[in-house]
């Protein structure tokens, strides 16, 4: 039964809060490599930081290449039905990684390896075999993932833009975006542990398997505002409040036209579109790097394991200053637009403006470092913050100048350019480090030698990219304008 008009009902924030699951299972399937590779599987395959940045760079590429379609498949199936094979791929693909040992042996036909157990005593050609087959199926397994979790983002900013008014899409973008922040926070203190207890081949079908049990919620709980029997009257007229101010302002004769999809090749011609292109580019590849680098970065650089309980402490300690500064992002805007009265994307930008100075302390995680492992977790967390506060309002720049028929469309464009810059960056970062690591001391840059030098090059990249992010952008859209269609 609909609930009554007298109080407004809340379901927006709990179908906020089911999207907030679905970031957190994203994010953790994606952080059991990273958790899981230097440890656990690099000496199982003999990888190299080359070998893990080819991996991480070729699910950024594919990531970013089925995003763009990805949006478009979301729009033309549905919230609904596209969310749902969306996570279900995902979870599939996130499985398949514990059989990449498995189908090593049994397809590599390698010499004196008759079982899983054989991999790690391999030497000389075999242990070339091993790591360049076990590669290429963790590139498969990688592939299926990616093409699932492309979807997660579009749908999740579609559901925001069909049940949050433009005031309050950052905040709860903000707040299902956070769950990219916890998904990271509990990896150390969840995938290490089941892998040292289980092997790491369940850490990823456990893990993976979270995606199954989120389905079943979001099959029962999710329709269209409109459609949703737990949506009140007061509650729907909350949602759909700027569309009705916008009727209001029109001539009373003007009958609402229906909505319609922008075509894809269409997008490319509006300048908000490149706007968003920019602010993924340059952006997305700062968080994946710590994403998919962090842990080896302490193990590297300080000598703490993923599995041990300084390893542990450190990731978690990153990530929850990520965690509990970034949810404040979604807030300032919508501060700026009740309080100082700026109009939603002037605050949105200026809220960008001062998250595009937070990445600048990666600048001092090095050095510091020399003190203690404890600088740089806390500088990187501050980072950290700073990109998902900045992600937050980015993602709802889309909802302010685009119809909700094309959310979703453009949510894909972006992180296609997201990708394309994250692929980038793992890739140049794997090579970098590894040939700085085998160049030692005549590898040099701002004091540092050899790996620790690497790392403080793409510090550096990292602490100056939000700035240029936002720079293009506000010359291409320097003030609101809504796209009519």
């Amino acid at each position: 039964m609909p609930n009554s008009k007298g109080v407004m009902s809340n379901w927006r924030w709990y179908l906020c809060a089911l999207l907030f699951v679905a970031t957190t299972v994203n994010y953790m399937d994606r952080q059991v490599l990273s958790m899981t590779w230097k440890e656990f599987i690099a000496p199982e395959f003999h990888w190299t930081d080359e070998n893990y940045g080819d991996i991480t760079a070729f699910f950024s590429v594919v990531y970013a290449c089925i995003s763009i379609f990805a949006g478009k498949f979301i729009d033309w199936m549905g919230t609904k039905k596209g969310y749902l094979w969306a996570i279900g791929i995902w979870s599939l693909g996130a499985c398949l990684h514990a059989g990449c040992g498995w189908a090593t042996v049994q397809f590599g036909n390698i010499p004196g390896v008759q079982s899983s157990a054989d991999l790690i005593q391999a030497t000389g050609d075999a242990a070339v075999l091993i790591a360049t087959l076990s590669v290429y199926l963790f590139i498969v397994c990688r592939t299926v993932l990616a093409l699932g979790e492309a979807g997660n983002f579009p749908a999740a900013i579609k559901v925001t833009a069909e049940y949050f008014p433009k005031k309050d899409r950052a905040f709860a973008t903000s707040i299902f975006n956070a769950g990219a922040s916890v998904g990271a926070l509990a990896a150390p203190l969840t995938i290490p542990a089941l892998a040292a207890a289980y092997g790491w081949e369940m850490a990823f079908i456990i893990i993976g398997g979270l995606g199954f049990i989120w389905m079943f919620f979001w099959a029962f709980m999710y329709e269209t505002p409109g459609k949703c029997k737990h949506v009140n009257e007061a509650e729907l007229a909350y949602i759909n409040q700027d569309e009705a101010a916008e009727a209001a302002a029109k001539p009373a004769e003007a009958a609402p036209a229906e909505e319609k999809t922008i075509p894809m090749l269409k997008c490319f011609t509006f300048k908000q579109t490149w706007a968003f292109l920019a602010g993924k580019f340059f952006t997305d590849g700062v968080w994946w790097f710590f994403l998919f680098w962090a842990p080896s970065y302490f193990q590297d650089q300080f000598g703490y394991k993923a599995s041990s309980p300084m390893g542990q402490a450190l990731i978690f300690t990153l990530y929850l200053i990520v965690t509990v500064l970034s949810i404040g992002g979604g807030y300032l805007p919508k501060y700026f637009v009740e309080k100082k009265g700026m109009e939603p994307y002037a605050g949105r930008m200026l809220s960008m403006l001062i998250f595009a100075f937070f990445p600048i302390f990666a600048l001092f995680a090095q050095p510091l470092g020399a003190y203690s492992a404890w600088w740089p977790a806390i500088i990187i967390g501050l980072a950290g913050a700073g990109h998902q506060a900045w992600s937050a309002n980015l993602y709802s720049t889309i909802g302010d100048m685009f119809p909700k028929s094309t959310v979703a469309t453009i949510t894909g464009i972006g992180t296609l350019a997201g990708g394309i810059g994250s692929a980038i960056i793992n890739s140049g970062s794997g090579k970098l480090f590894t040939y700085a690591a085998e160049q030692g001391s005549a590898f040099s840059f701002m004091g540092f030698e050899g790996k620790p030098a690497g790392f403080m090059i793409v510090f550096c990249i990292c602490a100056v990219a939000y700035l240029i992010a936002w720079s293009i952008m506000k010359t291409l859209v320097p003030k609101y304008k809504k796209i009519e269609i």
